[in-house]
């Protein structure tokens, strides 16, 4: 099985060029991986003691933090690597990420794998919450390094649980130790032999709870919100702006919007702020304008959603309406806001334990939508308790990174 993967995975590295004429990101993501092992040369000699963290994009970057944060503090003498499988990771972090080396993982193939791990030669390698590269866990435990899995959450549909899953099984046994989420991804585990487990709760929320602690202060937002009602629609999909355009349109003026698409392509853009009957401005257009005058903010911009969720009195989480995931609504939650997504959240535990608690409410059409909003709007009452119920939330499921690097530091000192 695993020859026929590697030579699957070999003639995909052989196509991924003709790929790379046909998208962007695609060409993103082949030309950003020619430069991985001169960088790697570059930056690291024999001496350099170096700690492994993959991460597939931004928001698993976002949920290792704290982790790689703890580890950089403990042990200053070891170089952080930090790997992204995707662009949308490395293209917004190649900068400003935390890793004293920053680089795209190169494909999966037995030649790459080699070639990195002779090259970054980890004290112990971690991977945060999926990505299962076979050939790179393999060669790992071949190794003897030791490598974890943190902040995993598993689900029963996956392969691992299937009975022509074996070979998988075998693949998420290398790892030393798998901190997970919850106690049913620990039994899903332990019903395929895996007890190298832990529950250690979700890294986010260390994440997201020390945000409150930080300057959250933006004085544009101050002078576009005023002492007006603001209700912040974060990372929103082209189907999250299908059922709130209408809303943001009919809504009453002391109402004002802050609209942060996942997506900053130009056209999708001009298009969402055409379909706004409502006095709209854009972040990167915002120079020399009284933004007291408008009533809808468009956050054509990155990095700063999280401050930007201080200012809600209700949040809008997108990526729910869709297929493409819910975005991270603890941003959200940690500043006591009540949060509305859309109808697509299994797959996320937190959004589930939420909405158990009334802290989050899910709507799938625009008259539910309007719903619930002029519920949280009209009723200060309710808005205050729902917001109450996802502050504490938050603060209650803390410690994961404790957790974790406590675990970690035996294999480190080592």
């Amino acid at each position: 099985m695993q020859f026929l993967y590697s030579s699957l995975t070999a003639v995909f590295e052989k196509l991924l060029p003709v790929s790379s004429l046909f998208s962007g990101k695609m060409k993103l993501f082949v030309n950003g991986r020619k430069a991985v092992f001169e960088s790697l040369k570059n930056k690291l000699s024999e001496r350099d003691k170096t700690i492994w963290f993959h991460c597939a994009s931004l928001g698993e970057y976002e949920q290792g933090l704290p982790v790689m944060e703890a580890v950089k503090e403990k042990y200053p003498k070891y170089k952080l690597v930090v790997s992204f499988f995707s662009p949308s990771g490395y293209e917004n972090k190649k900068d400003s990420s935390i890793g004293d080396v920053t680089v795209y993982l190169p494909l999966d193939t037995k030649r790459n794998v080699k070639r990195f791990l002779n090259l970054i030669n980890p004290k112990i390698a971690v991977f945060v919450k999926y990505e299962f590269w076979p050939n790179y866990l393999l060669e790992l435990h071949k190794r003897n390094t030791p490598t974890f899995l943190i902040s995993a959450f598993f689900r029963k549909k996956q392969l691992f649980f299937k009975p022509y899953g074996f070979w998988m099984r075998k693949v998420l046994s290398t790892f030393t130790h798998i901190f997970v989420q919850d106690e049913k991804s620990k039994q899903l585990l332990e019903s395929i032999s895996i007890k190298q487990v832990t529950v250690s709760g979700d890294t986010r929320y260390d994440r997201v709870s020390k945000q409150i602690e930080e300057d959250n202060n933006l004085d544009f937002i101050e002078t576009f919100k005023g002492k007006s009602m603001c209700v912040v629609a974060g990372s929103t999909w082209p189907e999250d702006e299908e059922i709130l355009i209408d809303y943001i349109n009919q809504s009453s003026e002391n109402i004002k919007f802050i609209v942060a698409p996942h997506n900053l392509k130009k056209e999708q853009i001009k298009d969402l702020e055409k379909r706004l009957a409502k006095k709209t401005v854009r972040f990167t257009e915002m120079e020399s304008k009284d933004l007291s005058d408008y009533e809808v903010f468009i956050m054509d911009t990155i990095g700063l959603l999280k401050k930007v969720y201080s200012y809600a009195d209700i949040a809008y989480v997108g990526g729910g309406m869709g297929s493409t995931g819910l975005h991270n609504i603890l941003e959200a939650a940690t500043f006591g806001v009540p949060i509305v997504i859309g109808k697509n959240y299994d797959h996320f535990p937190e959004a589930k334990a939420l909405q158990s608690r009334a802290g989050l409410f899910s709507v799938a059409t625009k008259k539910e939508l309007r719903t619930i909003l002029d519920k949280l709007i009209e009723n200060r009452s309710l808005r205050e308790k729902t917001g109450m119920i996802n502050g504490h939330f938050v603060q209650n499921n803390t410690g994961a990174t404790n957790t974790t690097i406590n675990y970690l530091s035996n294999f480190i000192n080592n």
